[in-house]
């Protein structure tokens, strides 16, 4: 037989690699799995204090602020919240919106 020792095979087949195995038990599995559990745990809660969106549309703000599209036009008007003007549609930094929130 071909497969009897190894430098057969080597001889045999010229671009056989030889490497080395690492036996995976269940309990490594299990403590990889903890460590990468703890990972995505720490990755959401830093993405906690952050803010999902950096822009804000009217109606988001409407509801953070709980005030009505009246209130919110003379708050643009009177320069309390500054807002772009994108495509018809006004967007407001989720930044001014927490600082008038503070201020409140």
């Amino acid at each position: 037989m071909y497969f009897k020792n190894c430098c057969g095979l080597t001889n045999l087949y010229p671009n056989l690699t030889i490497m080395a195995v690492e036996v995976i038990t269940t309990e490594d599995l299990k403590a990889f799995r903890m460590l990468l559990l703890e990972d995505f745990k720490n990755i959401l809660n830093n993405q906690n204090d952050r803010p999902a969106k950096r822009w804000l549309k009217s109606y988001e703000v409407m509801t953070m602020l709980n005030i009505t599209k009246n209130t919110l036009m003379t708050y643009r008007n009177n320069g309390i919240l500054y807002a772009k003007k994108v495509g018809g549609v006004y967007y407001y930094a989720y930044q001014d919106i927490q600082e008038l929130l503070k201020k409140n």
